[in-house]
């Protein structure tokens, strides 16, 4: 069965499938964002997420560090900035150095920041698939239907769509594997620890680095994270940051503020807070299986597959372990969809490549269908990951452990 569906799944059949999708997604965006004024056609304030980030950069030019933790002052900033906001709110949880990278954009109009800000992020994803597309020699003979797919990848539509920051821990994770593919364990842990502005998503490679014992790594990342910190402490002084380590800790008792739409949340935590109705079970369900992932990717991390495995173990660890992770933070997997591809091209006779075809296919389409678990209460994208992983696992097993290098 496995191996009929992933025959069907050529490569001209992949160009065509990515080419209707893109159209479509990109059809839709480009239709309900030409409206006059700043509201789409939805009703919904153009850029959405981004003014969140354009309110924290206004504090920053304003040097009010004490206001970045106050939600009722920040919607009231706004709506002075851009009357059309009035009334959103943002739970704030990025940590102060995030509102000074932001200050420039403030200088500007909202539309013109938010303008440059998409073309930023645009830039950004593709130049990181593209350096990631390079190192991937099986992929240089399907230019064309690369770049299709990476225009229709869902994580990428909803990055721009909704004003995000995502892209800059899709570069942080590039960076990271290329310094590790170098063997460069320091840069890499720099590059790590820049995910400091979005901390869940260094979870699962602190966890991997620590039981791994990658002490450069771990030193690297220490350091980049306790620079960008120091940076906001320079800046503001040290309450902000007590601030933000407070509302890091309040956040579980908000959740209808920090997932407003749960149904787009793609990790193993939301996924069984969706499925099962009592929370103490949902959490029991979600430790255990974070355990089974992180045993996973470790030994993967143990094994003798090839880096381009490994990472794009590390990577759907990073999201699956994530205790909140939104649809546009699926654009980190991008290196993860290349690298596998490369792989399973180089595998043709092997018994797994029919399974990660399906899998990898699946992977890529089902966070489009992250709205149906509003009725369903089941996110078909974390167990399609969590297979995948598995599935990388498997292939590890055929191999003895490693001593701990990169």
């Amino acid at each position: 069965m496995t191996s009929k569906a992933a025959s069907f799944l050529t490569p001209r059949r992949l160009w065509a499938h990515g080419l209707i999708l893109a159209l479509c997604l990109w059809s839709v965006y480009i239709w309900n964002i030409t409206t006059p004024g700043l509201l789409d056609r939805a009703g919904n304030l153009k850029g959405t997420d981004f003014l969140h980030f354009y309110t924290l950069g206004s504090l920053a030019l304003a040097h009010r560090g004490a206001d970045l933790y106050n939600m009722r002052l920040q919607s009231d900033l706004a709506a002075q900035r851009i009357p059309a906001a009035a009334g959103i709110r943002y739970i704030p949880l990025y940590p102060p150095q995030v509102s000074i990278f932001f200050a420039l954009f403030a200088r500007l109009s909202y539309p013109c920041a938010l303008l440059l800000w998409l073309t930023l992020s645009a830039l950004t994803y593709g130049v990181c698939c593209y350096a990631v597309w390079r190192a991937c020699s099986n992929l240089s003979s399907y230019k064309l239907t690369v770049l299709i797919l990476a225009l229709a990848f869902p994580g990428f539509w909803h990055l721009i769509a909704g004003g995000q920051v995502s892209g800059l821990a899709l570069a942080c994770f590039t960076l990271a594997f290329f310094a590790v593919r170098a063997r460069h364990e320091f840069l890499a842990g720099l590059a790590f620890g820049c995910l400091i502005f979005k901390p869940q998503l260094g979870l699962a490679a602190a966890i991997i680095f620590l039981v791994t014992l990658r002490w450069r790594v771990i030193g690297g990342a220490i350091l980049s994270a306790a620079a960008q910190l120091a940076a906001a402490w320079l800046y503001y002084g040290v309450e902000p940051l007590r601030e933000w380590i407070h509302m890091l800790l309040r956040a579980p008792r908000l959740p209808s503020l920090l997932e407003p739409r749960i149904y787009q949340t793609h990790s193993l935590r939301t996924f069984w807070t969706m499925l099962i109705p009592w929370p103490g079970a949902s959490l029991t369900l979600y430790l255990v299986t974070v355990l089974f992932v992180c045993g996973l990717t470790i030994a993967c991390w143990r094994s003798r597959l090839s880096l381009s495995l490994r990472y794009s173990a590390l990577l759907l660890a990073t999201v699956l372990l994530s205790p909140h992770l939104t649809v546009y933070d699926l654009v980190i997997l991008a290196p993860a969809f290349l690298l596998l591809s490369d792989w399973v091209i180089t595998q043709p006779d092997d018994p797994a490549t029919p399974a990660f075809k399906l899998l990898l296919y699946l992977a890529f389409v089902l966070p489009l269908l992250g709205p149906l678990a509003r009725w369903t209460h089941l996110q078909l994208s974390v167990p399609v990951m969590a297979a995948l992983l598995y599935g990388i696992w498997n292939l590890g097993r055929r191999s003895a452990p490693v001593p701990h290098s990169l």
